[in-house]
């Protein structure tokens, strides 16, 4: 069964705050929820599908439920990390399309920034089976990505000033979002000047930490029909995960081979058909190494690629995040697929900012990760279509 044309995107919201002081992480919830329903022209009494992940608070969806007061008759609480949000919308397409639900409502709600989780693995009451053995090696968020970076360039030669371009684009476009984190922007100079947090990653390459949150609204085609706003439609979407397979692992590539393989399938087109993409974007090279692995350019092209301005919305050949992403955005709950969802569902609607709009965008691309690209991860890709 395929998703192509079974579903659409109706509602979309991301929700204003960066430092949600004082707001408990189930309103957060909400307020993104009716902000996306709003968006959609539906309220609560037509969601009979919620999806969320291990961002929602006490018995996660089932607190979330009826925090809302919804009452949901499908349900999925698929926990992958940042890739999550993604790989709902691929599993609320195929809901719909099975006749299981018309109306699927996705939430993330997260406040890193003033109180919740910092990046990394939280501790837990039960040690996953990988704790033995890397703890003691005392692994984190910064020097595990930095490690795939450090390979990168031993294996292909990228260059820290080729990672720092893509920064430079992120800044570029976040000068025109009111709410980004970080507004000013800067030059390649400035990233590589900028302290070295893990060798060879600067601070400047690093995304920021946000509070924050955003939603979704995924309805069957005969809803979407009687709606006003404009028509997105899931036209494929993969997922896929990697892990360290014993220790025989190549880590300058990513399970983004995988999913955007099936996702390019389903939809029935190729990397050259895409006019925008929205790719989650830790850390520099996330972006570097997602955009291989989607096949914008072959495995090792990835720093030439992105150099001088490429990725710059009016400049370059393939315009990426452009409401500045988790570089300079916001990187709600550590979890960048949601956002990047919305945007390109602004950018297919017509509705990104003037500055960054890319010129008849009929075509885009969501891609997130979630874990580790350098030990186990999970990988979605989401391609959709202005109707």
């Amino acid at each position: 069964m395929t998703i192509k044309g079974k579903a659409f995107i109706a509602g979309v919201y991301e929700h204003p705050t960066r430092k949600a002081e004082g707001i408990p992480i189930a309103q957060i919830h909400a307020e993104v929820a009716r902000g996306a329903l709003d968006d959609a022209g539906l309220t609560l009494q037509d969601v009979d599908a919620y999806y969320c992940a291990g961002d929602a608070p006490g018995l996660g969806g089932l607190s979330i439920a009826e925090y809302l007061g919804i009452q949901p008759r499908h349900i999925d609480t698929t926990e992958t990390g940042g890739s999550s949000y993604i790989v709902h919308v691929n599993h609320a397409a195929q809901a719909i399309a099975a006749g299981k639900c018309k109306v699927a409502l996705i939430t993330l709600a997260g406040k890193p920034r003033t109180g919740g989780a910092q990046p990394g693995r939280a501790p837990l009451a039960i040690q996953p089976p990988d704790a033995p053995f890397e703890a003691p090696f005392k692994p984190s968020v910064l020097n595990i990505y930095a490690m795939c970076a450090r390979r990168h360039m031993h294996e292909f030669g990228t260059t820290s000033e080729q990672l720092a371009w893509i920064k430079v684009a992120a800044s570029e476009h976040a000068q025109h979002n009111p709410h980004a984190m970080l507004k000013s922007v800067v030059t390649v100079e400035e990233v590589v000047n900028s302290p070295l947090v893990a060798d060879p990653l600067h601070r400047l390459d690093c995304c920021i930490i946000s509070d924050g949150g955003g939603a979704l609204v995924v309805v069957a085609p005969e809803i979407a029909a009687q709606l006003k706003r404009p028509k997105v439609s899931v036209m494929g979407a993969g997922e896929a995960i990697k892990h360290n397979n014993g220790g025989e692992i190549d880590i300058t590539y990513s399970a983004g081979r995988w999913s955007s393989a099936k996702a390019f399938e389903e939809a029935g087109v190729t990397p050259d058909d895409i006019k925008y993409v929205s790719v989650y974007d830790s850390f520099t090279i996330t972006v570097l190494m997602q955009l291989e692995d989607l096949g914008f350019c072959a495995k090792g092209d990835g720093g030439r690629f992105v150099a001088d301005g490429n990725l710059i919305s009016g400049v370059g050949k393939l315009p990426f995040n452009t409401d500045g992403g988790g570089l300079c955005n916001n990187h709600p709950g550590n979890r960048g697929g949601m956002t990047k969802v919305i945007e390109a569902v602004r950018q297919l609607r017509g509705e990104a900012h003037p500055a960054v709009q890319v010129s008849n965008c009929d075509i885009a691309l969501a891609h997130g990760t979630g874990g580790f690209l350098g030990t186990r991860h999970g990988s979605a890709t989401l391609i959709m279509e202005r109707s």
